[in-house]
């Protein structure tokens, strides 16, 4: 007895177009790593706040320049130096008051030196304001950093996909040279410049750069040796496609998740780098500020002004950990095990 065909109804197949529709909105890669990074508040957080200091340090430069945070009055040296930051309002610790050295009681030295003007920050031994000393600071050590991470980035990519698509007798070569360059200490190598070109930005940002790709090309080289056995670049090669093509068409863009996400990590280890060469007289030259120096110069008056010490150390470490948080937050969103759908 032959089935009867209507008798039978296929569950959920009532409508073809409803089997074929899509839940959710197909994604490119770089839209759903930003999907995933929205998703981690502290890397949403960082980057806003590394997106005004940076725009800050840009312009600030049209209002507070180097000569004006280098300036003070001479003849009324003792009239401004150490004074506490004063904001105008009645808060503790930032009313403009202070104690001393060898006083008992609380004391306003804006009122007894009669200053009318308020620094918002306070000012150092030398009556120089120490709000434009940070600002200056902060423009020296991010262009220190970011400068020394961008030529870690063009050296330290090249380096290693050229290492990594060659293979062979020449990539042992190549990552012998990185081995023995990673022997070498850094201060070794800053020590040297600093004697060759004097201390200042730029032999700082050479000494950071020279020794810092090293960790980026092996990174890229890799990532490159497990991405030229694709099926897509092994296509590329049987359609003619150059070596360079290949490499800037479809290497660097499939590691640019790695490569962002190393980025992230180098900033913050090249400003604390600088910042500990200043402390140790071998960065930037006075009366210039960075970050570093300004912490140095205020070493001494750490018992009597902390907040000579303790805001340039605070901006430091908040501009640090933003990219160290943000640097975790883009790895997990360029990481799709780290998708939780």
């Amino acid at each position: 007895m032959a089935a009867n065909t209507e008798d039978f109804v296929i569950v959920g197949a009532q409508n073809s177009e409803a089997n074929e529709h899509i839940s959710k909105p197909a994604l490119s890669f770089w839209q759903d790593a930003w999907r995933r990074l929205k998703l981690n508040k502290l890397a949403v957080i960082s980057l806003w706040f590394l997106v005004f200091i940076l725009g800050f340090a840009l312009v600030s430069n049209f209002f507070v320049t180097q000569n004006k945070a280098n300036a003070f009055d001479s003849d009324n040296v003792g009239k401004y130096k150490n004074l506490p930051p004063n904001s105008g309002l009645p808060i503790p610790g930032w009313n403009g008051k202070l104690k001393e050295p060898g006083a008992t009681d609380t004391t306003d030295p804006y009122k007894n030196n009669n200053v009318k003007e308020n620094f918002i920050l306070g000012t150092d031994n030398l009556g120089r304001s120490l709000g434009k000393r940070v600002i200056v600071g902060l423009r020296i050590s991010l262009l220190v950093a970011i400068s020394a991470t961008f030529i870690d980035l063009l050296i330290g990519v090249t380096y290693g996909v050229f290492s990594g698509w060659k293979g062979g007798w020449v990539d042992v070569v190549m990552q012998r040279i990185i081995e023995i360059l990673s022997s070498v200490p850094n201060l070794i190598v800053v020590t040297m410049f600093g004697l060759l070109l004097g201390n200042g930005v730029t032999s700082i940002i050479i000494a950071i750069a020279i020794t810092g790709w090293l960790s980026m090309a092996r990174q890229v080289r890799n990532m490159t040796l497990s991405l030229k056995e694709r099926d897509y670049v092994l296509a590329a090669k049987s359609l003619g496609e150059s070596s360079t093509k290949i490499a800037i068409k479809h290497l660097i863009p499939n590691m640019a998740g790695t490569i962002i996400v190393q980025i992230m990590m180098t900033v913050p280890s090249a400003i604390m780098f600088e910042a500990v060469l200043s402390a140790i007289n071998l960065g930037v030259k006075p009366p210039t500020a960075s970050l570093g120096s300004l912490i140095s110069d205020a070493q001494s008056m750490l018992q009597f002004y902390p907040y000579q010490v303790l805001i340039p150390s605070g901006v430091l470490v908040l501009i640090s950990l933003a990219f160290i948080l943000l640097g975790d937050g883009l790895r997990d969103a360029f990481d799709p095990r780290a998708s939780e759908d």
